[in-house]
């Protein structure tokens, strides 16, 4: 296993989200379960010990068929979020980049850190082509991560993304693999 400290924090760090986290990762989805439950598809958000470890086992199992991965954000030794590859497909060289947060850990930056830490393994070691980046419309702050990724917003899928009683719009964000290089520039990551 690995563990990538981001910024230069030793206190931050981001490292596979593994089933034999499942304890850890259902004490933390009963943080964030009600904040993250309108943004992240149903199937993730889950209620339970067996939930998370079902979670956890999905993923495990797409990641070793070399499909979609998940890691965890841990601020302080908690963990508070994660980012993902929601699809991983190297013979189409496109994946989909996602994320999460618990309340507590909003609004330090870290999302965009560890997406910029998939995205540039995803370009530089998988070569990749094109990473894209979902989100429902009215979601700012995801938005906002999409720009600071350098992705461009290339469509809208009206009434896309049903919760509760609404249907809400879906935006496609996406970079691609000349633009990342020449985005890793102008943030000074070369």
């Amino acid at each position: 296993m690995f563990s990538l400290a981001l910024r230069d924090d030793a206190l931050l760090s981001l490292r596979p989200l593994e089933i034999w986290h499942a304890e850890e990762f259902a004490a933390h989805m009963d943080r964030a379960r009600e904040h993250i439950r309108p943004w992240v598809g149903p199937a993730f958000v889950t209620d339970d010990l067996e939930g998370a470890r079902g979670t956890l086992r999905r993923y495990a199992e797409r990641q070793a068929a070399d499909g979609a991965r998940l890691y965890g954000i841990w601020l302080d030794g908690t963990l508070v979020g994660g980012v993902m590859f929601v699809d991983f497909n190297v013979a189409l060289g496109s994946c989909e980049v996602g994320c999460w947060l618990e309340p507590a850990a909003e609004g330090l930056g870290l999302i965009t850190e560890a997406c910029h830490t998939l995205l540039d393994w995803a370009f530089t070691t998988r070569g990749m082509h094109r990473a894209e980046w979902h989100c429902r419309a009215d979601n700012d702050r995801s938005a906002a991560v999409a720009v600071r990724l350098g992705m461009t917003l290339e469509g809208v899928r009206r009434e896309f993304w049903p919760f509760g009683d609404t249907r809400h719009d879906k935006q496609i964000w996406a970079v691609l693999a000349p633009e990342w290089q020449a985005h890793r520039k102008l943030a000074g990551m070369e």
